[in-house]
């Protein structure tokens, strides 16, 4: 039986280590990037035919409309069939405060045709972001995020109230914090800019890490009940993380499979939007898996022996 709460302070140094190697990061790569959703600037989406080098057409727009562009693939020839040219599309992002006027992209259009002749550039449409539109949509989605994990502490509160359920609740949002951190910071060591994906990882997360914490609390409920009231509280929660040991590991580690089944395809393929949800996903499901088996047990213990221990002094 592995002693979970014994060995609590190892477990703090890792997660404190992944921080800190995460803060170093964002210095190293030169900051936070966010992505065209979130700064503002536009979007032009072209289909083409063949092989084309993206890097190469991203650095050649950028020379055309001298201005920074991020370029990706978004779709590509799954099918196989070499009839089949017309999905392939490529977007170009061009960051800043301006649009694109219809002379500018017009010019990038005949450049672009001129520079290729053989992929056979159609526009397939643009858009603009407004960067106040970006910053209020970031801000949305980090209330969402925020939202969301007040609903699941409440949700533990209530379901636990006979356990200190105010007390899980609390530790299990230090959890989620934990697993949402993380999420970012693999944005941020992978040198992904923080997208829509982000926040559709971080949502998945944090109901994945909400799922395994209510198994172990249910099971430390049962165990509480059972076992008495006179029997240490840290034996009652080892014992519960335990029992849940095994399905907590078959379900992460099944979970994980099948992300990066999913990277995988995404890679051999080059969809760049699916490749940006299922890495960090990846990444999310272990910090998840960790941070409820190692985390929020030994924590909530700590909490009940401290409250436990002033009482005592109270009276």
């Amino acid at each position: 039986m592995i002693d979970f709460y014994k060995n609590r302070w190892k477990y703090y140094i890792i997660s404190l280590a992944i921080i800190a190697l995460g803060i170093i990061m964002i210095f190293v790569n030169g900051g936070i990037k966010l992505a065209i959703e979130f700064k503002g600037g536009a979007i032009i989406r072209y289909s083409f035919e063949g092989e084309l080098d993206i890097n190469e057409v991203g650095a050649f727009a950028a020379e055309i409309m001298g201005r920074d562009v991020a370029v990706q693939e978004i779709s590509s020839n799954i099918s196989g069939k070499e009839g089949d040219a017309a999905s392939k599309k490529i977007v170009l992002n061009f960051a800043g405060d301006e649009g694109l006027s219809d002379e500018a992209q017009l010019k990038l259009d005949a450049a672009l045709k001129e520079k290729y002749p053989d992929a056979k550039f159609v526009s397939a449409g643009s858009s603009v972001v407004k960067p106040f539109i970006g910053k209020r949509f970031l801000a949305r989605s980090m209330r969402a995020i925020l939202l969301a994990s007040i609903l699941m502490i409440l949700y533990i509160w209530y379901s636990f109230r006979k356990i200190s359920g105010l007390s899980a609740g609390v530790m299990s949002f230090v959890a989620l914090l934990h697993d949402v951190i993380v999420v970012f910071f693999v944005f941020i060591i992978f040198n992904i800019p923080i997208n829509e994906s982000f926040i559709a990882v971080s949502l998945t997360i944090l109901g994945y890490s909400l799922n395994d914490t209510i198994v172990i609390f249910d099971r430390i409920r049962e165990n509480k009940r059972f076992m008495g009231a006179k029997v240490p509280i840290e034996e009652i929660v080892t014992k519960s993380i335990n029992q849940s040991l095994t399905r907590s590991i078959n379900t992460g580690v099944a979970t994980f499979i099948s992300i990066v089944v999913v990277y995988i395809f995404a890679a051999i393929y080059d969809i760049e939007s699916i490749k940006t949800f299922a890495l960090p996903m990846a990444f999310g499901i272990i910090s998840g898996a960790y941070s409820t088996i190692c985390l929020v047990g030994p924590m909530w213990t700590s909490w009940q022996k401290f409250i436990t221990k002033d009482k005592i002094k109270t009276a």
